[in-house]
């Protein structure tokens, strides 16, 4: 299984903090990226980073392992 967290106003538009997606061998970030843009468009509209397993990804192709922690937020700023 893995873990996938939101966070600031990707939250809000999906209307929780997380999620799970079902591990298949060579799944990759993209394949996850996308099951839940097809289910959660809206919020997938403001996404801007992603981070596995605590560390930014920027290639969608990363794949991840049985157990990952996935991360999809989007641009924030502070004060």
């Amino acid at each position: 299984m893995i873990r996938v967290l939101f966070f600031g106003p990707v939250v809000e538009r999906i209307g929780n903090n997380q999620a799970t997606v079902a591990f298949c061998p060579g799944i990759r970030l993209q394949d996850v990226r996308d099951e839940l843009a097809a289910k959660f468009p809206q919020a997938f509209e403001i996404v801007c980073f992603a981070a596995a397993n605590g560390q930014h990804v920027c290639d969608m192709s990363f794949q991840l392992a049985d157990n990952s922690e996935v991360a999809f937020m989007a641009k924030f700023s502070g004060g």
